[in-house]
C-alpha cells in the first residue's frame, strides 16, 4: 500500500496553536462509517451519542517535562535533550541536538543535581543511550528544570503545561499527550458517568511510534518503536466482561485503541504491563473498539493511519474534506472525531 494514499493538502492556519478555552467546547465530528454521513456537534454533546452499558477506556498516562537544555561539559556547546524512554534504571534513550557532534562518553550538563554520559549511539534510529546521574529523584528534577516537549508545529509557546495534560493524567511517563482525551472536563465525565456508562483507564507511555511519520514508501515496510502499556487486572475484567455481554467499547485515542489491540490473546484482554510496536493500517481486523473517539491528524502519521483502518480511508478522507471546508481545527490542540 503506497503512503502517498495519505497525504492531504493542510494550509497552515488550520493547525491549532492553543487548545480550546474551555475543553469541551471544541468542536466534534461524528462520523458513521457504514454510511459516511457526517454531523457537526461541540464535544460537550459526546454524551448524546455514549449510551448505558457503554465502556469508554481512556489513557491516564501523563507528559514529563523531558526536554532538557544543557551544555558539553568538555567544550560548554548548548545539546537539548529530548528523553524518549528508559530502558533499564538509571539509563534512557534520547534524542540529541546537535547529535552529529556528540560522541561516546560526551558529559553533559543540565544542572548541579542532573547530568548524563552519553554510553553509545545507534546511528540508524539516531538515538543516543545516556546514563543519567541524578542528586535526588529524577522526576522532581525533571519537574523543576524540564519542558514539556509540544509538537513542533505548535510555534507558539505553551503558556500553561497542564493545558498539554488530561483531566485524568496520572502516571508519569508520555513524551506527548494522549490528546483525544484533552476535550474531556471532570464535569463531562462525571455526566457520562451519571448516565451510566462505565470509565475505565489504562496507561500507554506515547513515545517516538506515536509521533513519528511513515518515511517508507510501503506502508506496510514502517516498524513502529515499541511504547509501554499497562492494563490492570481490575480493568482486564471490566473489558473481558463488556466483550462478553456484547457492550459497546468506546476507545479514546489511538493510544488507548493500540493498547487495547496488544493486550488481546486467546479470546480476552490479557492484564499487565508490556512492550508494543503494533502498527495498525487498512485491512487490521479490530478486535475490541466498537467506537473510537480521536483527534484530526498529520498526513503519513499513524494515528492517521489507524483512523482510516478503523472508519474507512474513503470515508475518513472526505470527512477530513470537510472538516477543511467547516473550518475544524486540526492536531494537537485541534478538534475531535467520533467515528462509530
Amino acid at each position: 500500500m503506497d503512503i502517498t494514499l495519505f497525504d492531504y493538502e493542510l494550509p497552515p492556519h488550520y493547525i491549532a496553536q492553543e487548545p480550546s478555552k474551555e475543553r469541551d467546547e471544541s468542536r466534534l465530528m461524528i462520523l458513521d462509517r457504514k454510511t459516511g454521513n457526517v454531523e457537526h456537534k461541540q464535544f460537550f454533546q459526546l454524551i448524546d451519542y455514549l449510551n448505558p452499558g457503554d465502556l469508554l477506556v481512556l489513557n491516564n498516562s501523563r507528559v514529563i517535562p523531558a526536554r532538557l537544555l544543557g551544555y558539553k561539559k568538555d567544550t560548554g556547546g548548548k545539546v537539548e535533550a529530548l528523553l524518549l524512554n528508559s530502558p533499564s534504571e538509571g539509563h534512557w534513550q534520547a534524542l540529541l541536538k546537535p547529535g552529529r557532534k556528540i560522541s561516546p562518553y560526551t558529559e553533559i550538563i543540565f544542572s548541579q543535581e542532573l547530568r548524563a554520559v552519553v554510553l553509545q549511539k545507534d546511528e540508524e534510529q539516531g538515538t543516543f543511550l545516556l546514563e543519567l546521574k541524578t542528586e535526588g529523584n529524577l522526576l522532581k528534577i525533571l519537574h523543576k528544570i524540564g519542558k514539556t516537549p509540544t509538537p513542533p508545529y505548535i510555534k507558539k509557546n505553551l503558556q500553561n503545561p497542564s493545558a498539554y495534560q488530561t483531566v485524568y493524567a496520572e502516571e508519569d511517563g508520555s513524551i506527548a499527550a494522549p490528546t483525544a482525551g484533552i476535550h474531556f472536563t471532570r464535569k463531562l465525565l462525571n455526566n457520562i458517568e451519571k448516565k451510566g456508562i462505565e470509565i475505565i483507564f489504562l496507561t500507554l507511555h506515547i513515545g517516538r511510534g506515536t509521533f513519528e511519520l511513515v518515511r517508507v514508501n510501503q506502508v506496510e515496510n514502517h516498524q513502529m518503536k515499541e511504547e509501554l502499556y499497562t492494563i490492570s487486572k481490575e480493568n482486564a475484567r471490566a473489558i473481558n466482561k463488556a466483550l462478553l455481554e456484547k457492550r459497546r467499547v468506546v476507545g479514546v485515542g489511538t493510544s488507548v485503541t493500540r493498547a487495547l489491540e496488544s493486550a488481546f490473546s486467546e479470546d480476552k484482554v490479557m492484564t499487565g504491563t508490556s512492550w508494543t510496536d503494533l502498527f495498525i493500517y487498512p485491512g487490521y481486523h479490530f478486535k475490541i473498539i466498537n467506537t473510537l473517539i480521536t483527534n484530526f491528524h498529520l498526513p503519513r502519521s499513524t494515528p492517521l493511519l489507524l483512523a482510516a483502518a478503523f472508519a474507512g480511508r474513503d470515508n475518513l478522507f472526505k470527512a477530513y474534506e470537510e472538516a477543511i471546508r467547516e473550518n475544524y481545527r486540526f492536531y494537537s490542540f485541534g478538534d475531535a472525531m467520533l467515528i462509530s
